[in-house]
């Protein structure tokens, strides 16, 4: 079992779960490989519209991340394979702090994601994630549902597209997180048209997609990102699919786990 998308004590937002207790009981879950994808530390420029002000791990922090993975690494390499990277966020019109990051703590990394948690509306920044309330106000904000899916699916080609250097990640994150909140809010009938062919983007370009379990849990989402029929979709397309519990906890290893199709999983 792989799980290609996990955080860690380093997340602000997160637990407080040593990395150990990770490992431990992703050995314990029959994991044969993990990856840790901390949030990336947000631009320096960029001012996060979360109230906690807590998206990404600090700067400061960043060293201590990889050198403690670095241990781990060697600690457990007869028992598990353990793979150090980063969930980085693309954020429109931050792309050379964020090439910045990438240039100088790429090289020293395995495995990272490309997200987008970050919307720019007409009137301010929304974390389309971070609360039903936000949501509300992005949806507002925006004009309707239908111009906030366009504007994520917009932001979504844009981080495929637009230049971050050789050490771009090339797996997307949760491609249909702007659905979390899809039982108070649902989705507009057009949605799976702009995913679509957000699909044949990332066919196009050779990314690969994690296939995340966290929605199953979110209790106004209920569903993977992407969804069962998408994930499908994107396995006919010879698009790679990679498990992501998105684990903010150590006992969140493998969330989801029992809801995706595990013969589209990438091995």
């Amino acid at each position: 079992m792989i799980d290609g998308h996990i955080h860690t004590p380093y997340c602000p937002h997160g637990s407080s779960d040593t990395l150990k207790s990770y490992i431990e009981q992703a050995i314990k879950r029959g994991y044969h490989s993990m990856t840790f994808t901390e949030h990336a530390p947000l631009p320096s420029s960029f001012k996060d519209p979360v109230p906690e002000k807590d998206s990404g791990m600090s700067f400061q922090q960043v060293e201590e991340y990889l050198k403690e993975i670095d241990q781990l690494k060697a600690e457990y390499k007869k028992e598990i394979q353990i793979q150090k990277g980063f969930e980085v966020d693309y954020i429109e019109g931050y792309e050379k702090e964020v090439e910045s990051f990438l240039n100088t703590y790429g090289p020293s990394l395995d495995d990272s994601i490309l997200s987008v948690h970050f919307l720019r509306g007409p009137s301010q920044w929304y974390c389309i994630d971070y609360s039903p309330d936000m949501y509300k106000e992005a949806i507002h904000d925006f004009g309707g549902l239908d111009q906030l899916y366009h504007a994520y699916y917009n932001t979504l080609t844009q981080s495929v597209l637009r230049e971050l250097g050789d050490y771009k990640p090339n797996r997307v994150g949760h491609m249909t997180l702007v659905k979390k909140f899809q039982h108070l809010y649902p989705a507009p009938k057009n949605w799976e048209k702009q995913a679509q062919s957000f699909l044949q983007l990332v066919q196009n370009h050779g990314y690969t997609l994690d296939y995340n379990g966290a929605g199953v849990v979110k209790e106004h989402c209920k569903e993977t990102y992407p969804p069962l029929q998408m994930a499908r979709q994107a396995s006919s397309m010879g698009i790679p699919l990679i498990y992501g519990s998105d684990a903010h906890t150590a006992s969140g290893l493998g969330q989801g786990y029992s809801s995706i199709d595990h013969q589209l999983l990438k091995l």
